[in-house]
């Protein structure tokens, strides 16, 4: 599918040689029956051509708790050189898809691609829209969108520079994202895919325009998240010296909120931001932030939460060398992913009340991933090996494969979770019948969804195990064959295992 929805601001999540230590006092849990609901399956059928999608990195904002799911989907209309998706070439367009009704968000004048991001519970969709071409780079150019309850939109503009893109929104329509100045760039590639010019953190709102929110003393940074107190959770650059152990500039999360910056620290390295591009961390309602940070040395990396009274905290691991946090709900609970033991596997986390949950994978797969978590604590994600297998659902101690939980016969195969909203529906991503690319919003069966025409309400019992113990920070194990490579031998390792998770819909920059 195209390539550049959002790679020309993430590309630095391959550029740092990350790594994870830690070791779990792991105990087991007796076996729990649990039951779950069936799904309806929806499949947002895409605009006469072959492919939709939600985006990805991006766990939280794509469908919101009044149902509104938002993503890309292909027209029949031949585009070759258009940049939404990886791999076909297609005029694409952003859609929202509410109580069975898909409407097809326009995009910028001229031919052009759109595909929408976020949307927040009040109804505002941001995302991006093409917009001729850049001359710097010779690629289309991305500008980043507001769009409107009538469908109407509204090009935020950029800082000066050819491309910008609205990555999240609030319910007052308050905007954030990144947007290229003027200044030639020299870390082009790092925070900017294939502009030539600095990228810098934005807010934008109806009465202000856009607001270049500055950097933490380096070149370049991006704003990821707002809540809805306005603050605002990214990362930055804090000086222009590249560090040989990850080949950029130190590189630091931020919190910003009354018109400052505030730099939130590592946990001793010189890199805490994105490990892969799927996790970009996130930020809750009461400002507490998660994302991943280098230790000291920047051998190893683990998940952090930050708390405006605590800090920046090590979550730890579940034994192994590779770990990263996704999303935060209000409640405090961290999901994500962290090697087991001697780094054997890769398993989904819940991080709840300073204890980490191994969440395991669903049937016999090998690894897992979580997404996502709603105000229950359900959680979402997926399932991969050398390919993406199977998304799931984890709740009440017990994990299943979604798969098993929709209709037979519909032909469809879920890949992956990627988003559950505070009613338990899920956006998720796989392939229909003839292997094309689909978003699907998966519907619960409970009585919050009522006399929904062919919902199975009869409920499924599942009997799972999930080891659990305090995550702890100590050395690599010596035994651990992942924590005696070289950094450069890590990070190999861990992009094979995670290449094709993440390469799927304008995940990562073409092969």
């Amino acid at each position: 599918m195209k390539t550049r929805t959002i790679t020309w601001i993430i590309a630095i999540a391959v550029l740092a040689a990350l790594g994870i230590n830690g070791r779990l006092a792991a105990q087991e849990q007796k076996e729990q029956n649990n039951a779950h609901h069936h799904y309806m399956l929806v499949d947002i059928a895409p605009f006469g051509g072959p492919n939709s999608s939600y985006l990805l990195p991006s766990p939280k904002g794509l469908v919101n708790n009044s149902g509104v799911a938002v993503g890309g989907a292909d027209t029949s209309t031949p585009d070759p050189t258009s940049t939404m998706f990886e791999g076909d070439a297609f005029l694409s367009f952003g859609f929202t898809w509410q109580d069975g009704v898909v409407h097809k968000l326009g995009a910028l004048p001229g031919f052009n691609s759109s595909f929408a991001f976020w949307v927040s519970n009040s109804g505002h969709v941001v995302g991006v829209s093409e917009n001729g071409v850049d001359p710097l780079t010779g690629i289309r150019a991305l500008e980043a969108v507001l769009w409107g309850k009538d469908g109407s939109i509204t090009d935020l503009g950029t800082l000066g520079g050819y491309d910008s893109a609205a990555f999240a929104v609030n319910n007052r329509g308050q905007v954030v994202g990144s947007a290229l100045n003027t200044i030639p760039d020299p870390y082009t590639g790092m925070f900017s895919f294939s502009g030539a010019t600095q990228a810098h953190a934005f807010r934008w709102t109806k009465s202000q325009g856009m607001q270049d929110l500055g950097t933490l003393g380096g070149t370049d940074s991006a704003a990821f998240y707002i809540n809805e107190r306005g603050q605002i959770a990214g990362f930055s650059f804090t000086d222009s010296t590249v560090n040989p152990s990850t080949g950029v500039p130190t590189l630091h999360p931020f919190l910003w909120e009354n018109g400052k910056m505030t730099d939130l620290g590592t946990l001793g390295g010189t890199f805490a931001g994105p490990f892969t591009i799927e996790s970009f961390g996130g930020l809750n309602n009461r400002g507490e932030v998660v994302g991943t940070s280098n230790l000291a040395g920047d051998a190893i990396a683990h998940p952090f939460l930050w708390t405006k009274s605590e800090g920046m905290k090590d979550l730890g691991t579940l034994g192994g060398t590779l770990a990263f946090a996704t999303w935060i709900n209000d409640a405090g609970e961290v999901v994500g992913l962290s090697g087991t033991l001697d780094d054997q596997f890769a398993h989904a986390f819940l991080w709840r009340d300073g204890v980490m949950t191994d969440l395991g994978t669903p049937g016999s797969d090998p690894d897992s991933q979580a997404n996502s978590i709603n105000s229950r604590g359900q959680v979402v994600g997926g399932s991969f090996g050398t390919t993406d297998l199977h998304g799931f659902l984890w709740e009440n101690g017990s994990i299943v494969d979604l798969n098993t939980l929709i209709a037979p016969g519909s032909g469809a195969t879920i890949t992956d979770a990627a988003d559950i909203n505070d009613r338990g529906e899920v956006a998720a991503l796989g392939f229909d019948s003839n292997g094309d690319g689909r978003a699907f919003l998966l519907i619960p069966c409970d009585e919050e969804h009522p006399d929904i025409k062919g919902c199975d309400y009869d409920s499924v019992e599942a009997v799972t195990e999930a080891p659990i113990g305090s995550a702890q920070v100590t050395a690599p194990s010596a035994a651990s064959s992942f924590a005696n490579l070289s950094l450069a031998e890590r990070m190999t390792r861990h992009r094979s295992m995670m290449s094709n998770r993440n390469r799927r819909f304008g995940a990562l920059p073409p092969k």
